[in-house]
């Protein structure tokens, strides 16, 4: 219960501060047409990493469904495909990319080829991918921590830097950067991924 209290909350605050973003940077765009009164991304472009599962995949199936063009990836391909088939009966434009988000010439690489497919522009980037081990503190190897820092928040932080220029040239850009409930209160995660999610904050 409490993870599903936390998903739905984390999501709340994600499309509040996409909402006020566009609203402030594109009022252009007509926030009143949905018939539900909820605001419009029609158009706008998004690039959702981690979106097969979780709270990613909800991310991407909120953004497609208020007509926003998304981008996910996800190390796993067979996911990836049965999650794209699923996205498209339901009438979404959704594309995805096999990436492994630890690896910088494959963070690059989704980089330029999000570029190529949005004509460098890019209006909503969603950090989403993370990982945790979960053990006691004296247990974690060099290793482990540097998956766990470099997925949770490396990754994060390269792909910020990656997309500044294609969020820029949008002149509406937003950054939502996933963090959790670990860097803020002691839970049963693991220390390396509570100080991972707090400098996401």
């Amino acid at each position: 219960m409490k993870d599903i209290c936390s998903r739905s909350l984390t999501l709340k605050l994600i499309f509040k501060l996409i909402k006020e973003k566009m609203a402030a940077e594109a009022a252009d765009i007509d926030v009143g047409s949905r018939k539900d009164h909820r605001w419009s991304l029609h158009g706008l472009t998004a690039l959702v990493t981690g979106g097969t599962k979780g709270i990613g995949y909800a991310v991407v199936e909120e953004l497609a469904g208020l007509g926003a063009i998304v981008h996910t990836c996800s190390r796993d391909e067979e996911q990836l495909n049965e999650c794209l088939s699923k996205w498209k009966l339901k009438g979404f434009t959704v594309t995805g990319s096999v990436c492994n988000l630890k690896s910088k010439a494959e963070r690059e690489k989704l980089i330029n080829h999000v570029s190529l497919l949005f004509s460098g522009k890019l209006n909503i980037l969603i950090n989403n991918v993370g990982t945790v081990i979960t053990k006691p503190t004296e247990e974690f190897t060099g290793e482990d921590f540097s998956h766990i820092i470099g997925t949770n928040l490396e990754s994060a932080y390269s792909m910020c830097q990656l997309a500044f220029p294609l969020l820029k040239a949008s002149t509406a850009g937003s950054i939502v950067l996933v963090s959790s409930v670990a860097g803020v209160v002691a839970v049963d995660v693991g220390t390396l991924y509570s100080m991972s999610k707090v400098s996401e904050r």
